[in-house]
């Protein structure tokens, strides 16, 4: 099922809403405007005056007054295996072969014990060979350097990574601000 992207008035995104979610927005009149291709559309009973039946149709990027801003500030988004597999495109950071995702781990550049933190920029992917074989000891430690450097995705490319099933509207939306040198790219 289709999940629809919330904006906020500015058209800076917030976050993934089911389809059930959009339409109670359009039922409260929260909706300031709205993007996209028709995705669902809700019928309801029929009016007693004119006898029509009642509809509320969403589509696939709407702006919600009064929306919150869920990653306020500078704060990093969500760190998850899948979003961090995602931005790194499932390639391992050492051997840089592509796999599958039960087959890959999140690597602590620096590791734990070594005070590395559990944050986007010290996180790749590697695959369960080489983070085994790197062990706890760090890249050069280990004499396996990395082949692409970790960085911190922006919040439209967050949403992305978030997201499996993007539409072709949400996603041009979407990529027209993800960074040049991100992954998505290529």
């Amino acid at each position: 099922m289709a999940l629809i992207l919330t904006v906020d008035l500015a058209g800076v995104p917030n976050r993934w809403v089911v389809v059930d979610d959009a339409i109670t927005y359009y039922a409260r009149q929260m909706v300031a405007w709205s993007l996209g291709s028709v995705v669902a559309t809700y019928r309801g009973g029929y009016s007693r005056v004119t006898g029509e039946r009642s509809q509320l149709s969403t589509r696939s990027i709407i702006a919600i007054k009064g929306a919150v801003d869920f990653m306020k500030g500078n704060h990093e988004p969500h760190l998850s295996n899948a979003a961090l597999f995602s931005r790194d495109r499932q390639v391992c950071a050492y051997c840089g072969d592509r796999y599958r995702e039960r087959n890959l781990s999140r690597d602590h550049v620096i590791p734990v014990f070594m005070n590395g933190k559990d944050r986007w920029m010290n996180v790749v992917t590697a695959c369960r060979a080489c983070n085994i074989r790197k062990g706890g000891r760090t890249p050069e430690a280990a004499r396996m350097p990395l082949l692409y450097l970790p960085y911190i995705p922006n919040r439209y490319e967050h949403l992305i990574l978030q997201n499996r099933r993007i539409l072709q509207d949400q996603m041009e939306y979407l990529m027209t601000k993800v960074p040049k040198h991100s992954r998505l790219h290529g």
